[in-house]
């Protein structure tokens, strides 16, 4: 439990990863591209008319938000755009932004109004009406029309977090409805209603089913898994890391199994104002990510790492995207049947807005569709490694624990000579 609590929480370090205010909405002083500031009152212009009453109706994308202020009584609720839009669903679905603008992703998360209620974590196993709605509109696989009835008429302020998008406007919740009845996948009903299914093995369930992993995000955080006195609602920010880490060690598990890989191989992309570069070396399973942002060549690097027994404690360095960058390598080697010592580089430049961990994730699975560059040695590696990346690869590994642990290996074949 100690370690599942550190796991679950945001660390100081990432709510200092924050925006500032160096020009308070006066465009282009900090560099960024987009400025949050004004992209937040473009929306309140847009939404305007349909914020004017105390209720909303909308197609949720599905979803919905659990804080973790006041835990263990959060506030938790459906996120419903006041917009007639036939599809949503792009507006909570992370893996469909890389190719997407700043401006885009923030205009679908501040369109998106958050309706919310205080309620306690362990109502879950037994959900009151309203908690109970909430629950339905996570497990439709497809927009849902939803109607929400406020105390006040909706704010918006919006907070930036490391691993979370923002959301739009937000107000308390009298009643919610839904206006059509929700397409619920088969699998998704099973796991839900089986209440001796512990949470991990919903999980994998629900994974190995193809159902999305930010659903699968959702039932956590709504409290839809586990066995049924022990369902609680989890906190969105947390469940977005619980998911990497479960996932991670499931495969974790099955490829210590599978033979080593044969060459050097580099994968690489860029996006968002990050760079990903990933580099694998016939080793038993090893990982280390390493983390960076890049304000002057002096920069230095968090760093996270595990040998092969894994990790034991929390990833306080890097946090949630030690966990997001860790799964998307792990199910490239299942995929490829084999296992290999993996460092991950993760560059974040000056035009980047925090708008979540989940560009990590993506980004790592959309490098790793490509064709990797395979060598044949480490030293040609680092060699182009340094042709990669911004900050110089001197800083890099200095930090390295893997790669200082791998070199000092010996090989059977050195004692045959």
């Amino acid at each position: 439990m100690a370690f599942q609590k550190k796991l679950f929480n945001v660390t100081a370090k990432e709510r200092r990863k924050n925006l500032c205010s160096v020009c308070y909405g006066h465009k282009k002083l900090c560099g960024k591209p987009v400025c949050p500031i004004l992209k937040k009152a473009e929306t309140l212009v847009k939404l305007e008319k349909s914020l004017l009453k105390e209720k909303i109706f909308g197609s949720s994308p599905p979803s919905v938000f659990v804080g973790s202020w006041n835990y263990p009584k959060v506030l938790a609720g459906p996120l419903v755009p006041p917009l007639s839009t036939s599809d949503t669903s792009i507006m909570d679905l992370p893996e469909m932004w890389l190719d997407k603008s700043f401006d885009d992703i923030l205009g679908y998360r501040m369109s998106l109004v958050r309706g919310k209620r205080f309620v306690q974590v362990k109502s879950a196993h037994d959900p009151s009406r309203l908690l109970s709605t909430f629950q339905e509109v996570v497990m439709s696989s497809k927009p849902t029309d939803t109607e929400m009835w406020f105390k006040k008429k909706p704010r918006l302020t919006v907070t930036f977090s490391s691993r979370e998008p923002p959301s739009g406007p937000s107000a308390l919740i009298k009643k919610v409805f839904l206006a059509e009845n929700p397409k619920v996948p088969r699998i998704v009903d099973k796991v839900v209603t089986d209440t001796d299914l512990k949470a991990e093995m919903g999980v994998f369930k629900l994974y190995n089913s193809e159902v999305n992993q930010r659903q699968i995000i959702r039932m956590l955080s709504i409290g839809l898994l586990g066995l049924k006195r022990n369902r609680r609602l989890v906190p969105t920010e947390w469940s977005i890391t619980a998911i990497d880490d479960i996932l991670g060690k499931q495969i974790y598990n099955e490829i210590l199994n599978y033979p080593w890989i044969q060459n050097y191989m580099i994968f690489g992309h860029k996006a968002l104002g990050n760079n990903v570069q990933i580099f694998m070396f016939p080793s038993s399973w090893v990982f280390e990510a390493q983390e960076a942002w890049v304000t002057s060549s002096n920069s230095v690097p968090g760093m996270n790492y595990e040998l092969v027994w894994g990790r034991k404690s929390y990833a306080k360095e890097l946090a949630g995207a030690y966990y997001a960058t860790r799964l998307p390598v792990l199910e490239y080697l299942k995929s490829i049947r084999r296992q290999a010592g993996v460092l991950v580089f993760m560059e974040v430049y000056p035009e980047w807005i925090p708008l979540g961990v989940w560009r990590f994730r993506e980004i790592c699975r959309e490098a790793l569709k490509k064709n990797p560059i395979v060598l044949s040695t480490l030293d040609e590696s680092m060699e182009l490694l340094k042709n990669k990346l911004k900050l110089p690869l001197e800083r890099w590994l200095k930090k390295s624990e893997v790669l200082s642990w791998y070199r000092s290996q010996k090989r059977l074949t050195q004692f045959m000579t």
